[in-house]
């Protein structure tokens, strides 16, 4: 492999959690405490999702699941680096070069 054909790292550490801005749906033998659970008449059971779209789950302090032990098994098949994860991470960072900025830079 040439160094430019190298992808580069992935690090969670690293990363605007892509993935817990995600829809994350909850499948049968999730065991995610129901006070993270956003019900739907209409669809799947998902994990909820703060105000601002992040997943009610992640502990913002050490940017880190404060469930990791009971995480929703998508989030267990997730893999850090992988196509899917690069894939996302590519998305949110052009939809946010797309922005426009809340707040004018000053002359």
């Amino acid at each position: 492999m040439t160094v430019s054909s190298r992808k580069p790292a992935v690090s969670c550490s690293r990363c605007d959690a892509v993935c817990c801005r995600l829809t994350v749906v909850l499948m049968p033998g999730d065991d995610v405490p129901p006070h993270m659970v956003e019900h739907s008449e209409s669809g799947p059971d998902v994990m909820a999702r703060s105000e601002d779209g992040w997943c009610v789950a992640v502990d913002r302090d050490r940017m880190c699941c404060s469930i990791y032990s009971q995480r929703p098994a998508i989030c267990r098949k997730f893999a850090m680096g992988s196509a899917y994860c690069r894939e996302e991470r590519e998305a949110y960072r052009q939809r946010n070069e797309r922005t426009i900025p809340l707040e004018l830079a000053p002359d």
